[in-house]
């Protein structure tokens, strides 16, 4: 039995399939389209690893399998060789940027088609090609001159925007982005530029904030992440630290209500639909503020448990909240200062991965808007400055993780839903949210969606809370 010369039949028919286009997609209305993008990949010198073949291999499957029964297949491949790895790439080996990834393309390329994939080449794209990138460039403008009309539901023109201002201020304007104060048409004309501009990035689909990230000084930039392992960057090993700075971000958040409501009108499955369901995140709750003792400010915390809110008994902010610092003794400074730079050397997975119960007491309290009582302020790694406010009332009778934080830092547990179970509240939360209040003052015996919503209509009344959504979808940055 003769063997099977791979080689030159492979060769053969590779360069049979190149000559007459085989893969080339053209126009044709006749047929019913399908397309299948694959994630581009950044052309390193080391050339293709293992996981490129890996996920192509089963898109080119597909792709095949449509053409095969009539589709007209839109199946093309590009590279992502733009950014930081390019760069970094370029310093390692001393060549110019633009001349190590012509290269690297080369044999990339060359790889793909001997494993004999069938991409359309005539579409390639480079993200390092002014041609390609001029458009990203052209999107993110037509992002940063637009707004959303939360009446409309839809982008409009900031022109649009600043027209109402100029003629009745912002108090008819619905808009789904940052809370802004309330001003009329003449307080508009009386702002400076610079404040009329502050005030727009509040509203704009494209806008900057501070906010805080994973900065490598040797790098001199943000990484994202996926970038830093073990507080160093992915690539080099160098020092990662968390720092504020302020970065541009894209108003995604806008949308989450359309994301949520068009996943019903797709043709997914179940199962990827509900992650997405859960990656947008929608809560529905209650936005609390908590008095800071011997201050006018406030503490403001999102919870979906306001029916909770007579057992908080601690409040724990992220290390970096930026009411650290008034709400630290000075007795409890310098472990404050020590937790918080150790927290801040980690990246948000990493934090949010640490099962080990760690805190600090800021020496400070804060008043509890109910029964007036002081509530001790902690920081603790686990709260995000990202997520919700970066501050949250802890309730360690029906939170496991507050239960555990309690526990170890000896905080009062008090029981205030009563289910039909029997739970030692002293030793295990009773998380459900089923039963009755207890324990609640004038909300005893309400029933836990009961006790939502008068909780929230008091609050609303005296002014020191309301109802409100939140979403862990974040904005892009």
């Amino acid at each position: 039995m003769n063997t099977y010369d791979f080689k030159s039949i492979e060769a053969k028919w590779q360069k049979e399939w190149t000559a007459k286009d085989i893969y080339k997609t053209n126009i044709d209305h006749t047929k019913p389209k399908f397309y299948a993008l694959d994630m581009f990949p950044y052309p390193s010198g080391a050339g293709l690893h293992v996981g490129h073949p890996l996920g192509y291999i089963a898109s080119d499957i597909v792709s095949r399998f449509k053409r095969l029964n009539g589709f007209n297949v839109l199946h093309p491949m590009g590279f992502d060789a733009f950014g930081l790895p390019a760069e970094q790439y370029a310093i390692q080996t001393g060549q110019h940027p633009a001349i190590t990834t012509e290269e690297n393309l080369k044999r990339y390329k060359e790889q793909l088609n001997r494993i004999g994939f069938c991409y359309d080449w005539s579409r390639e794209i480079q993200t390092c090609d002014p041609n390609y990138y001029k458009w990203t460039q052209w999107i993110f403008i037509q992002l940063f001159e637009s707004w959303y009309n939360g009446k409309s539901d839809k982008a409009e023109s900031i022109d649009n925007l600043i027209t109402i201002f100029e003629n009745e201020g912002n108090v008819n304007v619905l808009h789904k982005g940052d809370e802004v104060s309330k001003f009329t048409a003449e307080d508009w004309e009386k702002y400076s530029k610079l404040e009329k501009s502050n005030i727009l990035q509040h509203y704009r689909l494209a806008f900057q904030k501070e906010t805080t990230v994973n900065w490598c000084e040797e790098l001199g930039t943000v990484l994202a992440n996926d970038e830093v392992k073990d507080g160093l960057s992915e690539r080099g090993g160098h020092p990662v630290t968390q720092k504020l700075m302020k970065q541009w971000y894209l108003r995604i958040t806008a949308y989450a209500d359309r994301l949520l409501h068009g996943l019903n009108t797709i043709d997914w499955s179940d199962s990827i639909k509900e992650m997405q369901r859960n990656w947008i995140g929608r809560s529905e709750g209650a936005s609390m503020f908590f008095g800071i003792e011997n201050s006018n400010d406030k503490i403001e915390v999102f919870t979906t448990r306001p029916d909770t809110i007579f057992g908080a008994t601690f409040m724990v902010l992220a290390p970096d909240h930026e009411a650290v610092d008034q709400v630290t003794s000075s007795s409890q400074n310098e472990e404050i200062q020590a937790y918080a730079k150790a927290a801040n050397n980690k990246s948000e997975r990493e934090r949010m991965m640490n099962k080990e119960v760690t805190g600090v007491f800021t020496g400070g309290y804060a008043i509890h808007p109910f029964t007036k009582k002081q509530v001790p302020i902690y920081i603790s790694e686990y709260v995000l400055s990202g997520y919700g406010t970066g501050a949250i009332m802890a309730v360690p009778a029906h939170d496991e993780r507050d239960h555990a934080f309690a526990k170890k830092f000896g905080i009062d547990i008090v029981q205030v839903i009563k289910g039909d179970e029997d739970v030692d509240i002293q030793e295990n939360s009773y998380d459900a949210k089923e039963g009755r209040l207890m324990n609640s003052e004038n909300f005893d015996r309400l029933t836990v969606k009961e006790g939502i919503s008068a909780i929230i209509q008091l609050a609303e009344e005296r002014g020191f809370g309301s109802g409100t959504v939140n979403y862990k979808l974040r904005d892009a940055g």
